[in-house]
């Protein structure tokens, strides 16, 4: 395996990736996004977990392009919400537009759903499931979640990251996640959890 396709077309998830693949040491390995590869129907994301959704991901993307595949949902899950967004994260204010407008717009959505809830009950967390998957059979594949626990500040800071990340301040942290530098973000993020426990695979994978 010398390649591997990112279920995304999000350059920032390759540019995460690649940032955790080098801080592993992992070389050899080319990184694809769904651009890089021939267009193909993408199935809706209609998984109750985000385990499900990004399993799905992965076989779609793998079965259209015969390349080892790694996809991942992730979303926010606010405690005075009962969990919620969760896997509707993405689409929780329902607004459609280019992905900025959508995450503003999302992001103001739950500002405003917030904004009596007093702060010692402001829990959330981010959480991301990634699913590599390998091979045609059932049992090719791994699924792995990472868990980033903090709380929702009362107003959007910073300009780095994406989605609900400028109103998410870490565990023991007073920046929200969008005034994190990118490396920062690598070593305690959801995503950058759930990528590294990737790493061992694809390490066996590159033989």
């Amino acid at each position: 395996m010398s390649r591997l396709l990112v279920a995304s077309r999000n350059r920032k998830k390759l540019t995460e990736l690649r940032r955790v693949l080098d801080a592993a040491g992992l070389t050899g390995l080319s990184l694809l996004s769904l651009d890089d590869v021939p267009a193909f129907d993408e199935a809706p994301e209609t998984g109750a977990t985000f385990e499900d959704n990004a399993l799905a991901k992965a076989r779609d993307a793998f079965r259209a392009s015969g390349v080892a595949t790694v996809a991942d949902d992730s979303g926010l899950e606010v405690d005075a919400l009962n969990g919620m967004p969760g896997v509707l994260s993405a689409r929780w204010s329902g607004h459609a537009g280019d992905s900025a407008s959508k995450d503003r717009a999302n992001t103001e959505l739950l500002l405003a759903q917030l904004a009596d809830v007093p702060d010692e009950r402001r829990g959330a967390a981010f959480v991301s499931a990634c699913a590599l998957v390998y091979g045609p059979g059932e049992e090719d594949h791994a699924v792995v979640r990472g868990v980033w626990s903090g709380r929702i500040d009362r107003r959007a800071r910073g300009d780095g990251g994406f989605g609900y990340d400028p109103v998410f301040v870490p565990a023991g942290e007073t920046r929200t996640a969008a005034e994190l530098s990118p490396a920062e973000k690598d070593a305690s993020s959801h995503r950058g959890r759930a990528l590294a426990q990737l790493v061992p695979v694809l390490r066996d994978l590159l033989g």
